[in-house]
């Protein structure tokens, strides 16, 4: 299992993992559960919501990241070819992976699924 999500932007590799305290903190700031975050949506999480989960993976292992910063990133993440939904794809879902979400085996499954998602953007 990887150690962490990369998010690559540019020339720069961003390392993600939600540590306990943050995922405490996140539950509380979005009154729900993160699970309920991916669990009860048909479609993806809003963009504000998964940017916000993204900050706080992001903080931890990269010194001084703002949340502001997050969206700027974000727009350079666009701006380079990337879509909203290839980052909740190809990132946000691995937040969830490296963070201890999902059992091995729920991973590898949730990987193949990522894997025909993204043919189907190709």
């Amino acid at each position: 299992m990887k150690q962490f999500a990369i998010w690559e932007v540019g020339e720069e590799e961003y390392k993600l993992k939600l540590k306990t305290s943050a995922v405490c903190s996140l539950e509380e700031k979005l009154n729900m559960s993160l699970m309920d975050v991916i669990g009860t949506v048909r479609t993806m999480p809003s963009l504000s919501i998964m940017l916000t989960i993204t900050h706080a993976a992001m903080k931890d292992w990269n010194a001084g990241i703002k949340r502001s910063d997050v969206d700027n990133i974000f727009d350079k993440y666009i701006e380079g070819g990337g879509s909203q939904l290839e980052f909740f794809t190809k990132v946000f879902m691995d937040i969830y992976k490296v963070s201890g979400f999902f059992s091995q085996t729920a991973a590898q499954k949730m990987e193949e699924q990522q894997e025909k998602a993204q043919e189907m953007l190709e």
